[in-house]
């Protein structure tokens, strides 16, 4: 919570913050704050007008497709059939083999970030080509 929002919301700070205005000061900001309170008060009344809406909706729905012998679930695996059976792409072949620090061979697709090894000697004037399996 704020700090302003903190003074606020605590009566004792309140009462001390509206020593420092008049009363007509007072009642102007009691009438903004009714009005914002009732703003307020009507959008959350509107939201769950929308809400109620909305799930009476859902249920008129449900017991109309209850009526034709759909099941929701019926009609969500004919909407979004299932995904995992797509073709997964083959693993491409290894192009390039190096050494790494530790002495280890290793190869590379020559997809994504170049392994450091392989960067380094680059940097050093050697080619791709050196390289090559």
């Amino acid at each position: 919570m704020s700090f302003m929002l903190q003074k606020l919301n605590n009566i004792r700070s309140l009462r001390a913050m509206s020593r420092e205005f008049s009363t007509e000061v007072l009642e102007e900001m009691l009438e903004k704050f009714r009005i914002v309170t009732e703003e307020r008060r009507n959008e959350e009344a509107a939201q769950r007008e929308n809400q109620a809406e909305k799930l009476e909706k859902i249920n008129t729905w449900l017991e109309m497709m209850q009526a034709d012998g759909i099941s929701p679930m019926e009609l969500l695996n004919e909407a979004m059939p299932d995904q995992s059976s797509g073709k997964k792409r083959a693993a491409r072949p290894a192009k390039y083999h190096f050494t790494d620090v530790t002495g280890e061979k290793k190869t590379w697709t020559g997809q994504g970030r170049t392994p450091k090894p392989i960067a380094k000697a680059l940097a050093e004037g050697k080619t791709l080509d050196d390289f090559l399996i």
